[in-house]
């Protein structure tokens, strides 16, 4: 096994495998970024006052939360992402093309977030 300095650039893919570096990771969380907006999406444009999914992504279920620090759940990761709140959420996933051109902008980015 031929040991690599630290100097050194590795541009062989092969390379960046064997050295257990991951390439991945930015297209793994992009992935779940498009899977989670889009699937809020479907279920925001949903109708009726029975859809329990719904309840259940917005945060409407009844009963109490227990103590210490809130955690974090799906409404406040898609409004952390798309930077909307609340009500201007709700009515931007109602229209389709809003929506995607909103869920594209979060999985590709013009400009990366560090």
């Amino acid at each position: 096994m031929k040991a690599l300095t630290v100097t050194a650039r590795v541009m062989d893919r092969q390379e960046v495998k064997r050295l257990g570096t991951s390439e991945s990771k930015p297209h793994l969380l992009q992935a779940i970024k498009k899977r989670k907006l889009s699937f809020y999406g479907h279920i925001s444009r949903k109708e009726g006052s029975c859809c329990m999914e719904k309840e259940i992504i917005q945060g409407t279920t009844p009963g109490q939360r227990r103590r210490g620090r809130p955690k974090t759940n799906w409404h406040d990761n898609i409004m952390e992402w798309t930077r909307l709140k609340g009500h201007c959420l709700l009515k931007a996933a109602e229209d389709r093309r809003q929506w995607r051109k909103i869920v594209l902008e979060v999985v590709n980015p013009r400009i990366k977030d560090h």
